[in-house]
């Protein structure tokens, strides 16, 4: 689910930050914090998402490495004659 918040400036770099030292998303990193405010475990969480979300997004750390199977894709088609596409 899709949230806006407004927050300090300040505090949003150090989240930024924060969340690039361990390697997660600023999504990630407040969803983690507000399930520490908040007592929620992260199995009573999930349980509460419906089942068929849970495998969406799962390869988001493949985007970079698809981005550049694509731009090999696409050299490799530009380099096609036109009558050999037939």
């Amino acid at each position: 689910m899709k949230a806006t918040i407004e927050m300090p400036a300040v505090l949003l770099r150090r989240a930024e930050t924060r969340a690039a030292e361990c390697g997660q998303s600023l999504s990630e990193l407040v969803a983690e914090a507000l399930r520490d405010k908040l007592g929620v475990s992260e199995t009573i969480a999930a349980a509460a998402e419906q089942p068929w979300m849970a495998g969406f997004g799962k390869l988001k750390h493949l985007r970079q490495e698809t981005a550049r199977i694509q731009r090999n894709v696409d050299l490799e088609f530009a380099t096609i004659q036109a009558e050999d596409r037939q």
